[in-house]
């Protein structure tokens, strides 16, 4: 049997940081990424837990400036719909928020759960049916933290149409759309969470408190 590493406090120190800068990114800037650090990071983002084994996550890096441009056009059409649900003060603050970097970052990666896989054999699913998608977000989260790693930021725009942005991808229908990810070097860095910075939420302390039963 191998022996479990042993991590020092440098590193959970180092660990701790890259938490702390784990940002939604929204402004990129527009250089590439190296060739294969995309393929790398999906590499490392299927070492994340998923129930049962099932590994579900499937990702689809988008390219083709067709799809792009359908899913931008969903974007435009869900973020209409959500600004007119504000009311007038927060609707003025909702339009004043950068919500995806869809025109500026080189990567696109669309995360989907595999719903029919046979993988796992539906171990640990009979009673939280949910915990296969639960399971693709952990490997989005993973994805995330070693993007941060190298440098290079990602944005998760949920602003969108899932059914229309599945059918312009054109994957099986088994497969339920999770997150679609903005990859590239950050225009700027902040460890504060912009939505903070700019006033449309508190931090919330029952987020970071334990409570006992």
């Amino acid at each position: 049997m191998s022996q479990s590493p042993f991590f020092s406090e440098g590193f959970s120190n180092e660990l701790r940081l890259l938490l702390e800068w784990r940002r939604d990114v929204r402004r990129f800037r527009t250089d590439p990424l190296p060739d294969g650090l995309v393929e790398e990071l999906v590499g490392l983002a299927s070492l994340g837990p998923s129930v049962g084994y099932s590994q579900p996550c499937r990702f689809v890096r988008v390219d083709d400036p067709r799809r792009r441009a359908s899913v931008m056009k969903s974007y435009e059409c869900a973020n209409r719909a959500a600004l007119a649900s504000y009311q007038r003060e927060d609707a003025e603050l909702y339009s004043s928020l950068k919500l995806a970097g869809l025109s500026e970052s080189p990567v696109h990666l669309a995360a989907f759960c595999d719903c029919a896989t046979s993988a796992g054999k539906g171990l640990g699913r009979q009673s939280m049916p949910q915990a296969l998608q639960y399971s693709a977000v952990m490997a989005i989260c993973i994805l995330w933290l070693t993007a941060r790693a190298r440098g290079v930021g990602v944005g998760w725009v949920s602003i969108l149409e899932p059914e229309i942005v599945t059918r312009a991808l054109e994957v099986p229908e088994s497969w339920e759309l999770i997150g679609y990810l903005c990859l590239g070097y950050p225009l700027d860095d902040d460890p504060e969470p912009e939505l903070m910075r700019l006033g449309w939420e508190k931090r919330d302390i029952r987020a970071a408190t334990l409570i006992d039963r």
